[in-house]
């Protein structure tokens, strides 16, 4: 299987339109209007928009005949579209105009791949056993847009339940360009973030024994939060936790009424993350009682552990190597500390959630810029490979017994 050259071409200049515009969060309405116009150009493609977002659904119906007693599966192909707050410093003739956002981790290519499949899977239509639903999503950065598009109703788009789900993201270092990286059962670390907020009595630092300062309690809350981590969780299966701001007063000589901490919790397994929130809640508010002051802990950030399931991970490495070779795809020893919100498709439908390198030629992927760096330069040639493996996962995909 190999898609057109012109297809390839289309693709390949839709990422570089996307890149010039990106935008942030729930919010993308040139994103939204890019890919709408790029849509209508495929016969009988069923689209529809979110509420109160940018999100876009789009649902191709497989035409393959059926033997009897079976149904179309229904397959989820999911492209985020949002961008990052960041000033790009890549030198290219296409960065974003005016400064301040970047597609910093690769959403365009996500976007431009996921366009790039359904056409190709409308030209083949009569091939498709499967229904097809385009997830594109916003707010994979920040407010969680999976779960929203989730629950407006995204995982029954096509009629039945969604059967199985994938995504595909790229990497501008780290990973063989070209190359796809997966494993079964959790491959990215779940997040948790608290705001922990530490309420004392302020005063003048000449006579602290007449107010109670939250300071040292906040002080005491950080290195509890480290022995916690190393004395409560199994080495195996790790945990992290990282303040990563600490904000309290306004003078030295002046005690403040609060001292505020915003914790990250990472998590690589669904019984780490539910013992760690409460023993962290737990913790903070011991310590706080402790000294006779009080203590609101406030999630500000909640994506699950992004878990593959084993069967799916089977079937996509199967497809990778019949498009690409087996030198293609190789399997990660252990889970990405990074999370994403596909968790929450995967939580509910069996899938797999895929990288691909896209670091440039001659650069070396273990120095290369990260995403999210001013720096991260992503090789849309790589692009033609994700529209096929995104088309084969769908293409191969059987029909269901009633």
């Amino acid at each position: 299987m190999s898609i057109p050259a012109e297809l390839a071409a289309d693709v390949i200049a839709f990422r570089r339109e996307l890149h010039a515009h990106p935008e942030l969060d729930l919010e993308l309405p040139k994103t939204q209007a890019a890919v709408l116009a790029r849509l209508a150009g495929i016969e009988g493609l069923e689209v529809s928009t979110g509420e109160g977002m940018s999100s876009v659904v789009a649902v191709l119906r497989g035409e393959a005949p059926l033997p009897e007693g079976t149904r179309r599966p229904v397959v989820l192909l999911r492209g985020d579209m949002d961008g990052l707050p960041v000033t790009e410093e890549t030198g290219l003739p296409y960065v974003p105009d005016p400064a301040g956002t970047m597609h910093a981790c690769g959403h365009d290519l996500h976007t431009a791949g996921l366009y790039g499949a359904l056409v190709y899977l409308g030209q083949r239509r009569a091939e498709l056993v499967a229904d097809v639903i385009g997830m594109f999503q916003p707010a994979e950065e920040t407010d969680g847009g999976a779960l929203r598009m989730i629950e407006q109703g995204l995982l029954e788009a096509a009629g039945p339940r969604a059967d199985a789900a994938f995504a595909l993201h790229v990497y501008s270092a780290k990973y063989e360009h070209g190359h796809f990286v997966s494993r079964p059962g959790s491959i990215q670390a779940g997040c948790d973030d608290l705001i922990v907020t530490v309420r004392g009595r302020g005063g003048h630092g000449s006579v602290p024994h007449l107010s109670q300062d939250p300071v040292p309690v906040a002080a005491e809350m950080v290195l509890g939060l480290q022995s916690l981590v190393t004395r409560q969780f199994d080495a195996f299966d790790p945990v992290v936790a990282t303040v990563g701001h600490l904000t309290a007063g306004t003078a030295s000589n002046i005690i403040p009424d609060t001292a505020t901490l915003a914790i990250t919790l990472r998590t690589f397994s669904t019984g780490a993350r539910a013992r760690l929130i409460p023993a962290v809640e737990r913790l903070v508010r011991g310590i706080a009682d402790a000294h006779g002051m009080g203590v609101d802990v406030r999630p500000d950030c909640e994506f699950p552990v992004t878990v593959n399931n084993p069967a799916e991970v089977d079937y996509a490495r199967g497809v990778i190597e019949g498009l690409f070779g087996a030198e293609a795809y190789e399997e990660l020893p252990a889970p990405e500390p990074g999370s994403e919100d596909f968790s929450e498709v995967l939580l509910r439908v069996p899938g797999a959630y895929i990288l691909l390198g896209a670091v440039p030629p001659g650069q070396d992927p273990a120095a290369a810029p990260t995403n999210h760096s001013p720096l991260a330069v992503f090789d849309d040639a790589v692009l033609p490979r994700a529209v096929e493996a995104l088309a084969g996962l769908a293409l191969g995909k059987g029909p269901v017994a009633l």
